[in-house]
């Protein structure tokens, strides 16, 4: 019988946690529908079956670890529920009919358990009456379409899913709040004194942590700062912000498309803060591809923005908007984590003010950025001005590159942002 496999996710990528079954057993499956989704360390993954029939067996569960060409599930041929309990049940009644006393007294005692599971399984693969665009929201969201609620006879929609979504979501928020009590009093009953909540990290918790202690140890990792005067940019943003809203159809002009290509023109100047270290080999990467580090719920992710030195200001701060979004909404797929040349982080938004950002994997280098503070600044031997800024951070391998490259690379940042206009002319 097809079984279905874990499939080639990515070069850096060779396991996998099971996060949610989508089909169960006796449901039927459509050729390239997805039957589970699968969380990896960058991102989820909807694995999908090759072949369409019914999903007659599990062969890993909720919470495993699976690897890449593993097989986790049967489909076998059929377009009903139930299958494979009833075959199972067919033969145990023919096996009865021919067999011994004592087997059929055997025989007898697990029908109950036959039984059962047969309920379950039908209960299980109930088919509700649904349009595709429910189904497709219901499947994103995580609902079962079996507990939306409908009038008799009704074809659930999309909003039937979203009022059962809010629902769901208002019962989880007080059965947290109660479990979070829950445990908060168990807690203090263990040690009254020094009260702890104990929980499991999530896979993505677990890889962060190991890929950032490998990096810390298998790097020779510096930082370097600076300070940039932001009053040129901030009063060019301000000058141009309603004019380049009008021309780019809404698009807002930020702070991270001006850093972005002074990266990429101080990338272009110093190439091996753009390398890499494989083994005995150094790799100068003749591409820009930079991660922008957005928070998510389940942490800090790094989606690339492809070709930067080929998209104009509106194009990266669409495609940092956009990547954001599919962060925040656990849509990024495996090709927008791998791959990239160069990060910067903004721990700014969060009101940092200086801050040693860890290299991102195999990365010579990131750059970080923080708060804006308005602070005197000497202007000249006898004038002192209040001015916005902000202290940026270039941590660098130490293998690959020097002192004086990294502070280069980090003037140079420092001179585009002053001069916007220069780094009009750099773009």
């Amino acid at each position: 019988m097809p079984e279905v496999k874990v499939p080639e996710l990515a070069e850096s990528i060779t396991e996998g946690t099971i996060a949610e079954w989508l089909k169960q057993v006796g449901d039927s499956v459509d050729k390239g529908e997805a039957i589970l989704e699968l969380e990896t360390d960058k991102v989820n993954v909807e694995v999908v079956s090759e072949e369409a029939g019914v999903l007659q067996e599990l062969l890993a569960n909720e919470g495993d670890t699976v690897e890449v060409g593993q097989s986790i599930a049967v489909v076998g041929e059929g377009s009903g529920n139930n299958a494979p309990e009833t075959s199972k049940q067919d033969d145990s009644e023919k096996q009865s009919s021919a067999s011994s006393n004592e087997n059929e007294a055997n025989q007898t005692k697990s029908e109950p358990q036959n039984d059962s599971a047969s309920d379950n399984a039908q209960d299980k693969g109930a088919r509700v009456n649904a349009t595709p665009s429910a189904r497709k929201y219901a499947r994103e969201k995580g609902i079962d379409l079996s507990e939306v609620a409908t009038q008799s006879n009704d074809i659930v929609r999309k909003e039937h899913v979203n009022q059962t979504q809010n629902n769901q979501s208002n019962s989880q928020q007080t059965a947290q709040s109660s479990t979070k009590e829950e445990a908060k009093k168990t807690a203090e009953q263990q040690n009254p004194t020094k009260p702890v909540i104990r929980e499991k990290m999530s896979r993505r918790k677990k890889t962060a942590a190991k890929k950032l202690l490998e990096v810390s140890n298998n790097t020779a990792m510096l930082t370097t700062f600076n300070e940039i005067d932001m009053t040129n940019v901030m009063n060019l943003r301000k000058r141009k912000k309603e004019q380049f809203i009008k021309d780019h159809d809404g698009t807002k002009l930020g702070f991270m498309s001006f850093f972005t290509k002074a990266a990429v023109a101080a990338l272009k100047k110093y190439p091996e803060v753009n390398a890499e270290i494989d083994g005995e080999d150094m790799i100068t990467k003749q591409f820009y591809d930079i991660g922008v580090a957005v928070s998510t719920e389940d942490g800090l992710l790094v989606p690339f923005v492809r070709d930067c030195d080929k998209k104009n200001f509106a194009e990266i701060e669409d495609e940092i908007a956009n990547l954001a979004t599919k962060a925040r909404d656990k849509k990024l797929g495996l090709d927008d984590m791998v791959n990239g040349s160069f990060t910067i982080t903004n721990g700014g938004i969060f009101g940092s003010m200086m801050s040693t950002p860890i290299i991102n994997g195999s990365q010579a280098a990131i750059l970080g950025m923080h708060s804006i503070i308005t602070r005197p600044i000497a202007i000249d031997a006898d004038t002192i001005e209040n001015r916005p800024m902000m202290y940026i951070a270039l941590s660098y391998d130490h293998r690959i590159i020097d002192g004086k490259e990294a502070v280069g690379f980090l003037k140079t940042i420092k001179e585009l942002i002053e001069n916007p206009e220069d780094l009009l002319l750099e773009s």
